[in-house]
């Protein structure tokens, strides 16, 4: 099929700044007549003309309501713009971090390489035609865009006149793996929707030991609990948890991903992952059920996590530095040793312990991932975490919920490969208060003030801000 640029008149929308996670409005902002199409032709307009023109770009997201309608969108304009070939993971499903993934590790049939991603997610935000819509933009190293770029981004959309789409160009099946192909002004242009989850599996295999693992989960001693919270880590879960490590089909939780999160709100934390947390023996009631030994849960786009032991709460902050104490010994990836760790500046100070006692270079960074991602580019850093349920490492450039599962996995499999027949394993709480034997127990409690108002919000921080001029005065 031959299609057509069309040159769309617009003007501009307020408030379409980028934050740290990219553009977040409900839904019915998004829906208005050229908002997402304003802000992905900003996107475009931002990029130099090498990053558009000719090039492979990655079109995904969680799977939230509005996610379908804006992956043809998006498909149409990149077409528009003069890119070469769009990837849509299958039924338009990539999690963030499957997406930082395929940027980095995935070669087309003809070598092509992609150079971006639009990714489409609100993150742990609540989904459904009442709720959050988001979109951000991911350069070619697998990382959230510079600020250089999102501040460009948000002058072009103060600015903007026009937009260009291929209006006529028809809808892609993106729940049948293939390719589409087209013709335009610009030459051929083509849409491969491929597998979810093949490239991140087979990243995953590349870092972990899945035979070691496979050993734990097939004790009968062992026993384990994951809940996507229905978001997009259940495209996941079944490929590795169950297929490739053997884990029980009944050890998921709403793995099934759906457009408004099954209704809940998919943020892995205490006070939304409530089936799981009563799973695990830390709610409420008492079923007198025994819990399973190890627990984790996923938020929306699978970059966060949760990480939960028999009656046994994990803290974000801990949960970053137990994995770089022990990922030399249990994880193969890092068997030649750690670059250096770097932790979030609102966490606790759990890591800079083991990074003093290991020797390994350390760093404060302020919120936001893609600070992390400056000094793994800089060969600078190995492992890094949040006190927001985020973790990862330099195998991808965004935080990755899945992985931290599997190094919590790992070092379980690890610490019992000589134990895995004996009276009693090794548990998650043993290994945490073992950790806080050998460093120390640093004590974090984090409040969310959800909803708030904005005004308020930033009257608060002002005068916290104002009250540290005269602390001494504060204090008595």
């Amino acid at each position: 099929m031959v299609f057509e640029v069309m040159k769309v008149p617009t003007t501009p929308f307020e408030g379409q700044k980028p934050g740290t996670s990219g553009l977040r409005k409900k839904v019915k902002v998004f829906v208005q007549p050229h908002y997402l199409q304003n802000f992905v032709q900003a996107t475009f307009n931002a990029l130099t003309p090498e990053k558009v023109k000719g090039v492979t770009l990655v079109v995904s997201g969680d799977g939230r309501y509005f996610s379908k309608d804006a992956v043809q969108i998006i498909i149409k304009m990149s077409a528009a713009n003069g890119v070469r070939r769009v990837w849509v993971g299958q039924n338009g499903l990539l999690s963030t971090p499957a997406v930082s993934a395929v940027i980095r590790e995935r070669v087309g049939a003809d070598g092509s390489k992609a150079t971006g991603a639009f990714i489409l997610t609100a993150s742990h935000n609540p989904g459904g035609p009442n709720e959050d819509f988001g979109i951000k933009y991911n350069m070619e190293n697998g990382g959230p865009a510079p600020e250089a770029l999102t501040d460009k981004i948000f002058e072009n959309t103060k600015t903007i006149k026009e937009y260009l789409i291929a209006d006529e160009l028809r809808e892609v099946d993106i729940s049948t793996i293939g390719v589409t192909n087209f013709s335009g002004p610009d030459g051929p242009f083509d849409v491969e929707v491929f597998d979810s989850a093949s490239d991140y599996v087979k990243l995953m295999k590349s870092i972990f030991d899945f035979e070691l693992i496979r050993k734990l989960l097939s004790s009968p001693k062992f026993t384990f609990c994951y809940d996507a919270l229905h978001g997009v880590a259940g495209a996941y879960a079944n490929r590795i948890f169950v297929e490739e490590l053997g884990a029980q089909q009944s050890s998921l939780l709403n793995c099934t991903p759906k457009e408004d999160f099954g209704g809940g709100h998919p943020d892995p934390n205490l006070t939304y992952a409530k089936e799981l947390v009563e799973r695990m023996g830390l709610g409420k009631s008492n079923s007198g059920v025994e819990p399973p030994e190890f627990g984790a849960a996923a938020d929306g786009d699978a970059d966060r996590n949760m990480i939960l032991g028999k009656r046994f709460f994990v803290t974000p902050s801990d949960s970053v530095a137990i994995i770089a104490a022990n990922a030399v010994g249990a994880i193969p990836y890092f068997s030649s040793g750690l670059k250096g760790v770097a932790r979030s500046m609102p966490t606790s100070a759990a890591l800079d312990v083991v990074a003093k006692s290991l020797n390994l270079k350390f760093f404060e960074v302020p919120t936001g991932w893609k600070f992390f991602g400056n000094l793994m580019d800089a060969g600078q850093c190995s492992i890094c975490g949040e006190e927001s349920f985020g973790t990862g490492s330099d195998h991808i450039r965004e935080k990755d919920g899945i992985w931290a599962v599997l190094a919590w996995l790992s070092i379980l499999a690890y610490r019992n490969k000589d134990n895995i027949n004996g009276d009693k394993l090794v548990t998650v709480e043993d290994i945490v208060r073992q950790h806080w034997a050998t460093y120390g127990r640093h004590y974090y409690t984090r409040y969310d003030y959800e909803n708030v108002d904005a005004g308020g919000a930033k009257d608060l921080m002002a005068n916290m801000v104002k009250m540290m001029s005269s602390l001494d005065e504060v204090n008595t």
